[in-house]
Order: C-alpha cells, then structure tokens, then sequence
C-alpha cells in the first residue's frame, strides 16, 4: 500500500476547527484516491522550502518514507517573502537548490517525487481581468528543477489560472477565504484573503492536481479513483 507524503505549506495544509472554514488542498486530496492509498500531509502554514527544512519538518518524512511511496512536492507562496530572510529564497538558487533537497530524501528511500507548482492567488484587476501574480520566476524555477533531475511535474500554477479566467472574479469567490463582511472567521475578521482556500476550492484544485497525474500515467494515475 503505497503512501503519499505532502510537503507544503498552507495552500495544501490540514485544518481544525481553529482555521475552519479554511482548507487545504492535501486534507481533500483524498476524494480523488484509490481506497488502499494512504496521505501523510506534513504541510504547515507559512513554511516555504527554506523554513520547512530549517525547522526540521523534512526529517520526519524521511524517516517514515518507504520504497514505493510518493513524495508531492508544492511550496512558493512563502519562499517569495523578500522582507523575511527566515523564509525567502531567490527562485534560480536556493529555491532550486531546496527543492533538490526534497527530491533526493525521496530518491534515497526508493520513492517517487513529485513536483507541483504553486497555486494562484486570486489575482484579479480590472473586473474579470486576471492579473500577473507573484509566482512567476518560481514556477520557471521549479520546471527548471524538475527537467535537470528528471522528476515528473505537475503544473498546478498554469491550470489554477485556466480555472481562475474560466470562473472569473465573482464566482472564484466561493473557492478562497475571501468571504463576504461579518462572516470571516475571528482569527482573520477584517482581512481580505485571495490566497487560502475554502472546501470548495481546495476539491477544485485537487482535481486539477489529480489530472496532472492522470496525465502523467502509469504508477501515478494508478493512485486515482476513476472519474471524469
């Protein structure tokens, strides 16, 4: 029985009650697996690479990743926060060079990483106009990673924002915590949120993430659920 391990950061995180109605793409991912297949999800808010390493969060992973597991690889968000040295990286280095660092604790046990690029903000300006976003030169550092070591990608990054331009501004409300005022929950009253996702969003991008694999077939469309 294969095992998937999620490293990642809030975007893919799984919440309590204590951040509800917030959701994590990792804590609904479930939906679209076989029932033999098991997910470890140690992805935490606000990590990127360079924190999640720093605190220790990988080493639990290898230690408990076997031979035949999965190893799903999404961080950028927070790697991208130049005014935090605890937590950015330049993407066309230490970005790379962290993200190497998750590939080989994979390879080491026999298990199989995966990459996966970072998930949209809801980014919209001008009404229905979806704006550039901030995940740019990460997005093309990941692929860059992935092409040199050979590992499967999945581009998360490019079909959120099919997803998002198909939806527009109004109807991509319903997938983030951008919520109408006086419903927030207590912990974020007042803020506005296009990045963290609700249920619904979280289940749309899983979706998005399970066709990647589909694409990708054999070993990692065989962890899928037949649907669509």
């Amino acid at each position: 029985m294969a095992t998937i391990y999620w490293a990642g950061d809030s975007t893919v995180q799984y919440n309590d009650i204590t951040t509800y109605p917030q959701t994590g793409i990792g804590q609904v991912f479930h939906l679209f697996l076989k029932p033999e297949v098991r997910v470890e999800n140690h992805a935490k808010n606000g990590r990127s690479t360079k924190s999640f390493i720093d605190e220790g969060r990988l080493v639990p992973i290898a230690e408990r990743i076997t031979e035949g597991d999965f190893l799903f690889i999404q961080f950028g968000h927070n790697d991208e926060k130049k005014q935090d040295p605890s937590r950015y990286t330049a993407p066309f280095s230490g970005y790379m060079s962290n993200l190497e660092k998750f590939v080989n604790t994979a390879r080491e046990k026999k298990a199989f990483p995966v990459l996966i690029t970072p998930l949209e903000r809801r980014c919209f300006v001008e009404g229905d106009q979806l704006g550039l976003g901030e995940h740019s030169d990460y997005v093309a550092a990941m692929k860059q990673t992935a092409e040199k070591l050979n590992v499967p990608l999945v581009d998360l990054y490019s079909m959120s924002r099919a997803e998002l331009r198909k939806a527009g501004a109004q109807k991509s409300r319903d997938w983030y915590m951008n919520l109408p005022e006086g419903v927030y929950p207590s912990y974020m009253e007042g803020q506005t949120d296009n990045t963290h996702l609700r249920y619904e969003g979280a289940v749309m991008y899983a979706g998005c993430i399970a066709r990647g694999l589909k694409e990708l077939g054999g070993r990692y469309s065989d962890l899928l659920v037949a649907w669509e």
